[in-house]
């Protein structure tokens, strides 16, 4: 275990305070359950320091060294034998077996919801001895059981024609994604587009006519609807519109923190009564509170309290950056200031942008490799067994196989 892991692991325990009871029967129950979870990110790579610093040198766009950085930290490990062990260790010190991938970017340009989805599946196809890309979703089941983790991928925008002659073809790559193998797209990001209004929006007028034929159009290929980042009103249309499961893969409860990316009851009701499920986020200033472990922890509990057991998921939106990245990216000569992209729009008064909310001991308590000290957490708050293990994987994957087509 490296230090960053070890003394992440020091700081949730602190926080926790389990007895060793309880440490040990949640640190078994973790090992011995399938861990789905239901929104995140692979491990990453550190990138290239020197590399990106001759780009810069060369005069290279911003865009040119934003995507040589991302492919940088998401496939490096498929070349750096080093790198390679760091991100199977990381892997191994959360337990996950498989995750709700993030393969596409925050738009819905096809081109650009590409680029993501090739970078890991070059990834697994190159680390096929221990990684999968799986198309089913019992082939997750089936990759625990040959010793393997697996990504399931999300794609994080409806991917559009753009040219507006029908509704028809302009949702023609709802299939051709599906094809590919993306299991799972977010109707909006924080912005509103032509689906319906996104979670930072002013207003809140909920899911268009042409929101609610793609949320069609996901349900015929068997496409899961993610509310995540929508707005609380969209949240709501899409369930009510949907004939199969929708899903917040990795928010929280609106009831606990007004964060905008928090779910209102009433949003909740919605997902669950549709048979869904609602993902507590690891990220602090969307679960207010403490900011840590146990502020996730009265996520967790306040939804299955009031919903059921069987409509919470995990989806930390959080992953492990190796100790090295920081220090290639010191090698990085600085740029100038550049514009905020389009689509990582955030309210000026957002929490997010408050610096208490990135507090180094909150961070730690909520590191991606802590995931067994969420089991930790919940066997303290008297769960079951039977339920932790719906939280941990069970429930999403219920979603999985209900939302995936009839194909023999």
């Amino acid at each position: 275990m490296n230090e960053q892991v070890e003394k992440a692991r020091e700081v949730g325990l602190a926080v926790l305070q389990p007895s060793q009871k309880d440490l040990d029967h949640g640190l078994e129950l973790h090992s011995n359950s399938l861990v789905f979870e239901s929104y995140g990110f692979s491990p990453r790579a550190a990138v290239d320091g020197d590399a990106v610093a001759r780009l810069v040198e060369e005069g290279a766009s911003n865009v040119e060294i934003g995507e040589t950085l991302e492919d940088m930290f998401l496939t490096r490990m498929v070349e750096d034998a080093d790198l390679r062990q760091e991100y199977r260790d990381a892997f191994d010190y959360a337990g996950v077996d498989c995750i709700f991938q993030n393969a596409g970017e925050e738009c819905q340009d096809p081109g650009q919801l590409l680029k993501r989805l090739g970078n890991f599946t070059y990834l697994t196809d190159m680390l096929d001895e221990f990684m999968a890309r799986v198309i089913r979703p019992d082939d997750i089941v089936r990759a625990k059981e040959a010793g393997k983790h697996c990504l399931y991928m999300s794609g994080n925008g409806v991917p559009l024609v753009q040219q507006w002659k029908t509704v028809e073809e302009e949702l023609r790559f709802v299939r051709v994604f599906f094809q590919l193998g993306i299991r799972m797209m977010h109707l909006t990001y924080n912005r509103r587009n032509m689906l319906g209004d996104g979670c930072e929006e002013k207003s809140d007028v909920g899911l268009s006519d042409f929101g609610a034929a793609a949320v069609r159009e996901m349900n015929k290929f068997g496409v899961i609807v993610d509310v995540a980042h929508s707005g609380q009103q969209t949240g709501i249309d899409a369930a009510t519109v949907s004939e199969k499961p929708v899903v917040a893969s990795h928010s929280g409860a609106h009831a606990l923190s007004g964060h905008p990316r928090c779910k209102k009851d009433e949003v909740i009701r919605a997902i669950v009564d549709k048979g869904g499920t609602v993902g507590v986020c690891c990220i602090s200033a969307f679960l207010g509170g403490s900011g840590d472990i146990n502020a996730f922890l009265d996520h967790i509990d306040y939804i299955a309290d009031k919903f059921g057991t069987e409509s919470v998921t995990i989806g930390t939106d959080r992953a492990y950056v190796p100790p090295r990245d920081a220090e290639e990216r010191r090698k990085i000569p600085r740029r100038g200031a550049s514009r905020i992209r389009f689509e990582g729009f955030w309210q000026p008064d957002d929490p997010l942008k408050d610096p208490k909310w990135r507090d180094e001991r909150m961070q730690q308590s909520l590191a991606w490799t802590n995931w067994p000290l969420l089991t930790v957490g919940m066997v303290q708050r008297g769960y079951s067994d039977d339920d932790i293990q719906k939280i941990l994987g069970g429930n999403i994957l219920r979603v999985a196989r209900e939302v995936f087509p009839d194909i023999p």
